[in-house]
């Protein structure tokens, strides 16, 4: 609920037309021109507006990530008054927001052209943002930063470490989004945006949109790309989204390479405490999601295999069920899929394995928010998930709402794509050293 005694202080006392003039372009929009405020202190401000950055996309984003993905021609899209305050305040409550305009303090209905602003009551500065902040100390913004792998006007790319959770939720302190907002903001006044997730065990590639036009690009991409998939797909070289996971699986698949096609569902367990996601048969009534995996055997010994797994659609712990249901290799330390094969972790370790368990990890110094990265190998009794997003190929957004902003006739076939890797961590580093050397 908005405070009344804030609403308050937006009396308009008179109103009447105002033309600003923003570069080339002409906007008419409705205003008052004498309104009173009462500060703090008492004093008044007559006249005083706080003004919105200029208008600066027509681009609808939505519309641009579907021609992106071989849609229609992208066509440029009216963006209202309302929808640019709220997105330029995103603290304001929506009510808020909406109360203004009804005070006809701006024109609701009036689309805008690039360049065009805005101008509000300067009180609105005095609103109290209803996002907590998240301080970091120096060495965890530092740290924090150290995961960027790619940077541009567009999107931020960092690599995610494993035991840290991409989203806030029940006992969740610290969440990767919430980390980024405070340290990966840079200049910008929007916040990254995250546009897919990882599991919170799982490590690797998160791609972030910096701005809303560009973060809506990325949803679209990834929404139509995933949803949409089809085993022609995997033939098709021209795909504008791909991903390359790694995994260290337990056994072997019977054949080297091949396509999963296995829809998925999502069980309830324990009175609705607790649920899995499983293969869903044609038998079966229950609502399930098809889901695509092309994967690849990369190396094999010692009753481990590395995988090589690349997901066309994205549902919830696909990689994890393909490998434990469909291939019955289930990833090295996942004990929600794999804890048949984890409860005699130790019987499974060989002579070779037994000799080095022992092996000293070096203690180095400890990292920010209680991350252990050095342990968690298949060297240990209790191994960490051993599954990282690699390798990523998707287009450069930023590139792609640049030269649609300049020319609408822009092909986007010349777009060029971004080849994002990432190194693996630790633990899955020591286990590759191992099996390979």
């Amino acid at each position: 609920m908005v405070d009344p005694s804030l609403l308050c202080r937006f009396l308009v006392l008179r109103l009447q037309p105002c033309t600003v003039t923003c570069g080339a372009f002409r906007c008419s929009i409705t205003a008052f021109q004498r309104y009173y405020t009462t500060n703090k202190d008492g004093s008044n401000n007559r006249g005083k507006w706080f003004t919105l950055p200029p208008f600066s996309s027509t681009i609808n984003g939505s519309n641009l990530g579907k021609q992106l993905v071989g849609g229609p021609k992208v066509s440029t899209s009216e963006m209202m008054a309302l929808k640019w305050v709220h997105q330029c305040c995103p603290q304001l409550p929506r009510s808020l927001i909406q109360k203004l305009f009804r005070l006809r303090q701006v024109a609701a209905k009036d689309s805008l052209k690039l360049g065009d602003r805005i101008f509000l009551p300067i009180t609105i500065q005095e609103f109290p943002t209803e996002k907590q902040d998240c301080p970091c100390t120096d060495e965890e913004l530092n740290y924090i930063r150290s995961l960027e792998l790619y940077k541009d006007s567009a999107i931020i790319v960092v690599n995610k470490p494993p035991g840290m959770p991409v989203q806030g939720g029940i006992g969740i302190k610290r969440s990767l989004d919430e980390l980024a907002a405070t340290c990966l903001t840079y200049d910008y006044s929007e916040l990254p945006r995250l546009v897919h997730r990882l599991d919170r065990d799982s490590s690797g590639i998160l791609v972030m949109g910096r701005t809303h036009t560009s973060a809506t690009v990325l949803h679209s991409v990834f929404r139509e790309k995933t949803i949409g998939a089809s085993k022609d797909d995997i033939n098709n070289e021209k795909r504008i989204l791909r991903r390359w996971y790694w995994a260290l699986v337990i056994g072997s698949p019977r054949r080297s390479k091949g396509l999963i096609s296995a829809p998925l569902g999502k069980v309830v367990l324990d009175n609705g405490k607790s649920d899995r996601i499983t293969v869903v048969n044609n038998s079966q009534n229950m609502t399930s999601q098809h889901a695509i995996t092309e994967y690849r055997v990369i190396d094999s010994s010692h009753g481990y295999t590395w995988l090589e797994l690349s997901p066309l659609t994205g549902r919830k712990h696909q990689l994890r069920v393909h490998c434990a249901e469909v291939l019955g290799t289930p990833i090295v330390g996942d004990y929600k899929y794999g804890w048949q094969a984890h409860r005699k972790w130790k019987e499974l370790h060989s002579s070779d394995l037994i000799k080095n368990s022992n092996e000293k990890v070096s203690k180095e110094k400890a990292l920010p928010f209680g991350l252990d990265l050095e342990n968690g190998s298949i060297f240990g009794k209790h191994p960490h998930l051993h599954l990282h997003c690699k390798e990523m190929i998707l287009p450069n957004v930023s590139q792609a709402v640049q030269a649609m902003q300049s020319s609408s006739d822009y092909d986007l076939s010349e777009l060029k794509t971004l080849k994002l890797v990432a190194p693996l961590p630790s633990h899955m580093q020591r286990s590759w050293d191992f099996m390979n050397s």
